[in-house]
């Protein structure tokens, strides 16, 4: 169906259907996908975001442009508070136009005068508007419109204004008579007695919608029994965003950090998620030509982690799902967003389970008998051009990844400065020692590895590699190179990354280093696991 129909349908369900209020193209996703039918865009909440005071501020254009957002991130329909139609019968049969080309299903408006108040402020000395002019608004709206499913909600704000349920009646009859598909009757009581008392009255004449602002503690299903076709939550989204942010701000600002507040914010790349960054990648992939310069990026996946015990009875740690996506699939996409689309997984415990949208394979059938260096040597037919590479068991922000294929160095690494938040010397992380240490001064030297090793005195560590290499089109060839001369060892199968590293800076080649300070964890244990669901 098309939005004019869907709501249509809403308001002829034969039950109580709900709104939810939209001010925004984002306010708008998160509604729809919160399970409502149908969309609000509410004028105080457009005029608030803006800004701006719910007085007709914000002319009728740029109402129209933020509704052309909602109606665009959205496939349900979208009731518009169009005030008192901006201007007269001419203006809103011309509003109706635009909101049909752009896809918006109904519009509502009031019985008050242009520029309109808000109906909460001094309601009392806010006049009606002339009855007779306002039907003719209507039955302009109605012969104006092209797609006959549009609808035109006529609001009644007798009740605000002060007038009884007579002169609502008497107003409710001309505007049904006029055309309008259904009469929103609005209500500044905190008890539903106005709107429930109208609704008795007229009958069934035609649908009813209610804003239930004022009375909100009444229980649904009071209005299913009075026959109320339509409930509108008119600006909850907005208020509550308000509250977030107010406060997000006032504790950002106290303790000069976002640190305590990261992990109770929406992720980025949930707003990624919302704004469907997900399809521009895949128009990238079949609209843009492919850049000779991209970098490969091969990830390091071969091994089990028996640590991680039943989770990886029949699948690599890899495979792990965290957040309901698995390790290697969420590493895809960070890859994916940075522009690394030509990706090679090397495999190995359960290499039929390994699998990533758009990866190619390569097998490392020893995987039991050996490490790291021997899984990169099994890709070495692909150690061509600009190259990536990466365990299959880390997570990082995106502005690490960013950073690393920033720097024009031929070798990068990426070091957490802040490792011994993390863990004490054990022996099991590859561990670094630089030409300087971090430091929160800004300084233009660049920053070189001096030393990787699983055994590095504890005075002398200044940080731990993350499992993040980067390197041009010639270092991937002094990489090649290095795995060259190396496979001749007779303990090349069990040699680490941090070998190789050491091997480089044997034959005096620089590796730049590039500091983060966290923002980054393995998933090695199950302690490990835990923390990454809520990473």
């Amino acid at each position: 169906m098309t939005k004019p129909q869907q709501f249509r349908q809403l308001l002829r369900s034969g039950r109580t259907e709900f709104l939810m209020e939209a001010h925004n193209g984002l306010s708008a996703k998160i509604a729809q996908e919160a399970g409502f039918k149908g969309i609000w865009a509410s004028g105080l909440s457009i005029a608030a975001a803006l800004g701006v005071r719910d007085n007709n501020e914000a002319s009728w254009t740029q109402v129209l442009e933020v509704v052309e957002f909602m109606a665009d991130a959205t496939d349900i329909p979208i009731l518009l508070d169009g005030d008192t139609g901006y201007g007269n019968f001419n203006n809103l049969r011309r509003l109706v136009r635009k909101l049909e080309q752009r896809g918006v299903a109904a519009v509502c408006i009031e019985d008050k005068l242009f520029p309109k108040t808000n109906s909460f402020i001094d309601s009392e000395r806010q006049p009606l508007a002339d009855m007779t002019e306002f039907a003719g608004k209507i039955k302009a709206a109605k012969d104006g419109q092209l797609d006959a499913n549009f609808a035109v909600v006529a609001r009644l704000e007798g009740f605000i204004a002060g007038w009884d349920l007579t002169e609502m009646l008497r107003r409710a009859h001309a505007y049904h008579a006029a055309g309008a598909d259904a009469l929103l009757i609005h209500s500044r009581k905190s008890t539903p007695d106005q709107v429930l008392a109208f609704a008795s009255a007229w009958g069934a004449r035609c649908p009813l919608v209610i804003v239930p602002t004022m009375y909100y503690s009444t229980p649904v299903e009071v209005f299913e029994a009075a026959g109320i076709n339509l409930v509108i939550w008119a600006n909850h989204s907005l208020r509550a965003s308000i509250a977030a942010m107010q406060q997000a701000c006032r504790e950002v600002h106290r303790e000069r950090s976002v640190r305590n507040l990261e992990d109770r914010v929406a992720p980025v790349q949930e707003v990624f998620r919302l704004q469907n960054a997900q399809e521009l990648a895949e128009a990238e992939d079949r609209y843009l030509p492919r850049n000779g310069a991209a970098p490969k990026a091969v990830v390091l996946a071969a091994s089990r982690g028996s640590e991680l015990g039943e989770f990886t009875r029949q699948q690599p740690k890899a495979m792990v799902s965290v957040g309901g996506q698995p390790l290697l699939h969420k590493l895809a996409a960070q890859l994916r967003k940075e522009g690394v689309r030509d990706l090679v997984v090397v495999r190995g415990f359960a290499k039929d389970a390994v699998n990533a949208p758009g990866a190619r394979f390569v097998d490392n059938d020893e995987h039991e008998a050996t490490g790291e260096l021997y899984s990169l040597s099994r890709a070495a037919v692909e150690l061509e051009g600009p190259l990536v590479v990466s365990y299959g068991d880390i997570l990082f922000r995106r502005f690490i990844l960013a950073m690393l294929l920033a720097t024009d160095d031929d070798l990068a690494i990426v070091v957490d400065a802040a490792w011994r938040e993390r863990n004490s010397l054990n022996g099991f992380e590859d561990y670094v020692r630089a030409t300087r240490p971090h430091t929160l001064q800004y300084c233009e030297d660049k920053v070189f590895l001096s030393a990787m090793d699983r055994q590095l005195p504890p005075e002398t560590v200044h940080g731990e590699w993350i499992g993040l290499l980067k390197a041009s089109a010639a270092g991937t060839q002094r990489l090649k190179l290095a795995l060259q001369e190396l496979a001749t060892r007779p303990d090349f199968a069990r040699l680490t990354m941090a070998d190789l590293f050491t091997h480089l800076l044997a034959r005096g080649e620089p590796i730049r280093v590039l500091y983060t300070s966290g923002h980054w964890l393995d998933v090695d244990s199950l302690e490990d696991l835990s923390r990454a669901q809520a990473f």
